[in-house]
């Protein structure tokens, strides 16, 4: 952020990082709580120079991002179950199937689960990156119950030691009330075929969604708790600052983020890293 060259950091400089935070999509009560933190921080510590405000902010939001993830019992009989939930379009099949292979390049054995029964196409797409990427589905055919394709992928993946199931969801049925309906149920059936079940429950969001991210995270939260995000599309134009509000309002940890449409193109979430693309 070039604001912070100037001379002196004015009541300028602070109305003009309120409007680049908000163009940002950091959200306006997280960009008025981190302004304020640092503004705290600049009289306390007698900051006189741009260049340090400008590290203190850095600090600032690196400190929001940092949410601790779920741990998860490593002493827990395979498969480790993670549902995948997020709104059609928005990447979830393809950060599925990444997820899918950084698991398989850690060498772990993988199952993907195309429970999007309610589109042909959701489970072509999966069974398409699937195969691309070396790993066996399991897919009934359009419109059958999505309860039952995840209790027979489980007890599928357990006879088989399969070490992680993934299981795709539905991201759009006429309602969102149906929809939260549907993933709730899909995630009863994971639970009675393991008590532990699902272990993660992951939303795909893509960066460009601006505002409306922070709703769908909110939706997907009250309706089947999330414990953490995949943050798709995240290229040179997406800033994803959403995040930021996201973190701060919900405390949901960002996990992964996805940088383009290779398989590879995944990485884990570093959020010093985040905060610098998005300063600069």
């Amino acid at each position: 952020m070039q604001l912070f060259d100037r001379p002196a950091v004015d009541a300028e400089v602070w109305d003009e990082l309120e409007e680049l935070l908000v163009s940002a999509d950091v959200g306006i009560s997280t960009t008025e709580k981190l302004i304020e933190k640092v503004k705290k921080q600049v009289v306390v510590e007698k900051i006189d120079q741009g260049s340090h405000v400008r590290a203190a902010l850095r600090a600032a939001m690196v400190d929001i991002l940092i949410v601790p993830i779920r741990e998860i019992m490593e002493d827990l009989s395979p498969p480790k179950v993670i549902l995948v939930v997020g709104v059609n379009g928005g990447g979830k099949t393809t950060s599925i199937v990444k997820l899918a292979h950084s698991l398989k390049n850690e060498g772990k054995s993988v199952l993907l689960v195309a429970a999007d029964t309610f589109r042909a196409a959701a489970i072509d797409q999966l069974k398409r990156l699937g195969e691309r990427a070396g790993i066996e589905i399991i897919a009934h055919q359009s419109g059958a119950d999505p309860g039952a394709v995840v209790y027979d992928a489980l007890q599928a993946a357990k006879s088989r030691q399969v070490e992680a199931v993934i299981i795709d969801t539905a991201g759009r049925i006429h309602t969102r009330s149906n929809l939260m309906e549907e993933l709730e149920k899909v995630k009863r059936v994971a639970g009675k075929a393991d008590v532990t079940a699902p272990h993660e429950v992951i939303l795909v969001l893509d960066a460009t969604t601006g505002q409306n991210g922070l709703v769908q995270a909110r939706y997907f939260t009250e309706a089947i708790g999330i414990t953490g995000i995949f943050l798709a599309k995240l290229d040179g134009t997406a800033k994803g600052g959403i995040v930021l509000a996201i973190c701060d309002e919900l405390k949901i940890p960002i996990q992964f983020i996805g940088v383009g449409e290779k398989l590879e193109d995944m990485e884990s979430f570093n959020a010093e890293a985040f905060v610098a693309a998005l300063c600069d």
